[in-house]
Protein backbone atom coordinates (compact mmCIF):
# COMPACT_ATOMS: atom_id res chain seq x y z
CA UNK A 1 0.00 0.00 0.00
CA UNK A 2 2.89 2.41 0.21
CA UNK A 3 4.36 4.23 -2.53
CA UNK A 4 7.35 3.24 -4.63
CA UNK A 5 10.47 5.01 -4.38
CA UNK A 6 11.05 7.62 -6.75
CA UNK A 7 12.14 11.12 -7.13
CA UNK A 8 8.98 13.23 -5.71
CA UNK A 9 9.21 16.57 -7.48
CA UNK A 10 7.47 18.64 -4.85
CA UNK A 11 7.48 19.04 -1.03
CA UNK A 12 5.09 18.88 1.38
CA UNK A 13 2.94 22.02 2.43
CA UNK A 14 3.09 23.80 5.21
CA UNK A 15 0.95 22.20 8.28
CA UNK A 16 -2.20 24.46 9.07
CA UNK A 17 -4.13 25.87 12.10
CA UNK A 18 -4.39 23.63 15.22
CA UNK A 19 -7.36 21.44 14.75
CA UNK A 20 -7.59 21.54 11.46
CA UNK A 21 -6.69 18.54 8.80
CA UNK A 22 -3.41 19.39 6.78
CA UNK A 23 -4.85 17.34 4.26
CA UNK A 24 -7.92 15.88 2.94
CA UNK A 25 -8.78 12.27 0.89
CA UNK A 26 -10.11 13.05 -2.21
CA UNK A 27 -9.72 9.28 -4.01
CA UNK A 28 -8.38 5.73 -3.00
CA UNK A 29 -6.62 3.52 -5.48
CA UNK A 30 -7.91 -0.03 -6.08
CA UNK A 31 -5.34 -0.98 -8.46
CA UNK A 32 -3.86 -0.63 -11.89
CA UNK A 33 -6.31 -0.34 -14.91
CA UNK A 34 -5.73 -3.55 -17.24
CA UNK A 35 -1.84 -4.11 -17.88
CA UNK A 36 -1.15 -0.51 -17.99
CA UNK A 37 0.57 1.76 -15.08
CA UNK A 38 -2.60 3.76 -15.03
CA UNK A 39 -4.15 4.09 -11.66
CA UNK A 40 -8.18 3.06 -11.00
CA UNK A 41 -9.25 5.35 -8.63
CA UNK A 42 -12.58 5.65 -6.71
CA UNK A 43 -13.61 9.25 -6.24
CA UNK A 44 -14.11 9.92 -1.82
CA UNK A 45 -15.05 13.55 -2.54
CA UNK A 46 -18.30 15.50 -3.64
CA UNK A 47 -15.91 16.99 -6.70
CA UNK A 48 -14.94 14.49 -8.35
CA UNK A 49 -14.28 16.69 -11.66
CA UNK A 50 -11.68 18.23 -9.50
CA UNK A 51 -9.50 15.07 -10.99
CA UNK A 52 -9.11 16.91 -14.09
CA UNK A 53 -7.53 19.63 -13.15
CA UNK A 54 -5.70 18.27 -10.61
CA UNK A 55 -1.49 18.72 -10.98
CA UNK A 56 -0.05 17.17 -8.13
CA UNK A 57 -1.51 14.46 -5.36
CA UNK A 58 0.11 13.39 -2.36
CA UNK A 59 -0.44 9.32 -1.59
CA UNK A 60 -0.69 6.59 0.97
CA UNK A 61 0.33 7.25 4.57
CA UNK A 62 3.71 8.66 3.79
CA UNK A 63 2.05 11.64 1.70
CA UNK A 64 4.43 11.13 -1.34
CA UNK A 65 3.82 13.74 -3.88
CA UNK A 66 3.21 13.32 -7.02
CA UNK A 67 2.52 14.97 -10.25
CA UNK A 68 -0.32 14.24 -12.20
CA UNK A 69 0.28 13.35 -16.21
CA UNK A 70 -3.53 12.88 -16.78
CA UNK A 71 -6.73 12.23 -15.47
CA UNK A 72 -9.87 11.09 -17.07
CA UNK A 73 -13.51 10.15 -15.31
CA UNK A 74 -14.25 6.37 -16.57
CA UNK A 75 -17.84 5.27 -15.23
CA UNK A 76 -17.65 6.12 -11.49
CA UNK A 77 -13.90 5.74 -11.43
CA UNK A 78 -10.95 7.90 -12.26
CA UNK A 79 -8.24 6.53 -14.58
CA UNK A 80 -5.14 8.28 -13.12
CA UNK A 81 -1.15 8.84 -14.68
CA UNK A 82 1.60 9.89 -12.23
CA UNK A 83 4.64 10.62 -13.22
CA UNK A 84 7.19 8.05 -11.15
CA UNK A 85 4.63 5.03 -12.13
CA UNK A 86 5.74 3.68 -15.22
CA UNK A 87 5.30 -0.06 -14.87
CA UNK A 88 2.48 -2.37 -14.00
CA UNK A 89 4.23 -3.31 -10.44
CA UNK A 90 4.86 0.10 -9.16
CA UNK A 91 0.92 0.68 -9.67
CA UNK A 92 -0.10 -2.78 -8.15
CA UNK A 93 1.97 -1.56 -5.03
CA UNK A 94 -0.30 1.29 -4.80
CA UNK A 95 -3.18 -0.61 -4.29
CA UNK A 96 -5.04 0.48 -1.50
CA UNK A 97 -3.26 3.71 -0.77
CA UNK A 98 -5.57 7.07 -0.36
CA UNK A 99 -5.36 10.08 -2.63
CA UNK A 100 -5.13 13.40 -0.93
CA UNK A 101 -4.72 17.13 -1.41
CA UNK A 102 -3.68 20.27 0.65
CA UNK A 103 -6.43 21.46 2.55
CA UNK A 104 -5.75 24.76 1.04
CA UNK A 105 -6.68 22.96 -2.42
CA UNK A 106 -10.30 22.44 -1.23
CA UNK A 107 -12.86 23.30 -3.40
CA UNK A 108 -14.74 26.33 -2.64
CA UNK A 109 -18.19 26.21 -1.07
CA UNK A 110 -21.18 27.86 -1.18
CA UNK A 111 -22.33 30.19 1.79
CA UNK A 112 -24.17 27.80 4.33
CA UNK A 113 -22.40 25.03 3.84
CA UNK A 114 -19.56 23.70 5.32
CA UNK A 115 -16.79 20.94 4.49
CA UNK A 116 -17.32 17.67 7.38
CA UNK A 117 -14.15 18.55 9.04
CA UNK A 118 -15.18 21.71 10.00
CA UNK A 119 -18.53 20.11 11.74
CA UNK A 120 -16.87 17.26 13.08
CA UNK A 121 -15.52 17.94 16.70
CA UNK A 122 -17.58 20.97 17.26
CA UNK A 123 -19.57 21.64 20.73
CA UNK A 124 -23.16 21.81 20.25
CA UNK A 125 -25.58 23.92 21.99
CA UNK A 126 -29.24 24.58 22.22
CA UNK A 127 -30.51 27.84 21.83
CA UNK A 128 -31.70 27.79 25.79
CA UNK A 129 -27.55 27.28 26.61
CA UNK A 130 -27.99 23.46 27.08
CA UNK A 131 -24.58 21.29 26.32
CA UNK A 132 -25.49 18.39 24.02
CA UNK A 133 -21.90 17.44 23.83
CA UNK A 134 -19.87 16.84 20.00
CA UNK A 135 -20.74 15.81 16.97
CA UNK A 136 -18.60 12.66 16.63
CA UNK A 137 -19.90 11.51 12.96
CA UNK A 138 -22.12 12.98 10.08
CA UNK A 139 -24.72 10.48 8.13
CA UNK A 140 -25.97 11.13 4.55
CA UNK A 141 -29.28 10.83 3.67
CA UNK A 142 -31.05 11.25 0.55
CA UNK A 143 -32.91 14.07 2.18
CA UNK A 144 -30.19 15.95 4.17
CA UNK A 145 -26.79 14.90 6.46
CA UNK A 146 -27.72 14.60 10.21
CA UNK A 147 -25.16 15.36 12.67
CA UNK A 148 -24.53 12.80 15.36
CA UNK A 149 -24.13 14.21 18.93
CA UNK A 150 -22.64 12.24 21.57
CA UNK A 151 -23.33 14.22 25.21
CA UNK A 152 -24.80 14.15 28.42
CA UNK A 153 -27.56 12.83 26.68
CA UNK A 154 -26.43 10.31 25.60
CA UNK A 155 -26.67 9.75 21.39
CA UNK A 156 -28.96 12.49 19.98
CA UNK A 157 -28.93 12.65 16.00
CA UNK A 158 -29.79 16.33 14.51
CA UNK A 159 -30.66 16.70 10.95
CA UNK A 160 -28.61 19.21 9.14
CA UNK A 161 -31.31 21.80 8.05
CA UNK A 162 -31.70 25.42 8.58
CA UNK A 163 -34.84 25.13 11.17
CA UNK A 164 -32.42 23.01 13.53
CA UNK A 165 -29.05 24.68 12.87
CA UNK A 166 -29.62 28.46 13.89
CA UNK A 167 -25.74 28.83 13.83
CA UNK A 168 -22.04 27.38 12.47
CA UNK A 169 -19.47 29.26 14.37
CA UNK A 170 -16.61 27.15 12.72
CA UNK A 171 -13.71 29.85 14.22
CA UNK A 172 -14.78 28.71 17.64
CA UNK A 173 -15.87 25.26 16.83
CA UNK A 174 -19.65 26.05 18.01
CA UNK A 175 -22.86 24.79 16.61
CA UNK A 176 -26.31 26.98 17.94
CA UNK A 177 -29.29 24.33 17.58
CA UNK A 178 -33.10 23.97 17.88
CA UNK A 179 -33.70 20.16 18.30
CA UNK A 180 -37.17 19.45 17.08
CA UNK A 181 -39.76 18.75 19.05
CA UNK A 182 -40.33 15.73 21.57
CA UNK A 183 -36.40 14.93 20.42
CA UNK A 184 -34.55 15.19 23.77
CA UNK A 185 -37.27 14.06 25.20
CA UNK A 186 -37.08 10.50 23.28
CA UNK A 187 -35.22 7.73 25.54
CA UNK A 188 -31.37 8.29 25.59
CA UNK A 189 -29.48 6.22 22.99
CA UNK A 190 -26.34 4.65 23.65
CA UNK A 191 -23.38 6.21 22.04
CA UNK A 192 -21.78 3.90 18.42
CA UNK A 193 -18.77 3.58 17.43
CA UNK A 194 -17.41 6.15 15.12
CA UNK A 195 -17.51 5.76 10.91
CA UNK A 196 -16.94 9.02 9.51
CA UNK A 197 -13.40 10.04 8.40
CA UNK A 198 -13.13 13.57 9.58
CA UNK A 199 -10.57 13.73 6.58
CA UNK A 200 -12.18 13.78 3.38
CA UNK A 201 -13.28 16.64 1.01
CA UNK A 202 -16.89 16.30 1.70
CA UNK A 203 -19.34 18.57 2.37
CA UNK A 204 -23.08 19.91 2.88
CA UNK A 205 -25.39 22.40 3.79
CA UNK A 206 -26.03 23.34 7.17
CA UNK A 207 -28.18 25.56 8.30
CA UNK A 208 -27.29 29.50 8.74
CA UNK A 209 -23.53 30.51 8.67
CA UNK A 210 -22.42 32.67 12.13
Amino acid sequence: MEPPAGPPTEAAPETPSAGEPPFLIIGRIVGPAGRRPVLRVVPLTDFPERFQRLQRVYVGETLRPYRVRRAAVHGRYILLELEGVETLAEAERLSGALLWIPRSEAMPLPPGHYYWYQIIGAEVVTTSGESLGQVVEILRTAAHDVYIVHGPRGEVLLPAIEPVIKEVDVVNRRLIVEPPPGLLEEKPRPPRPRRTTRSGERGGHSGSPS
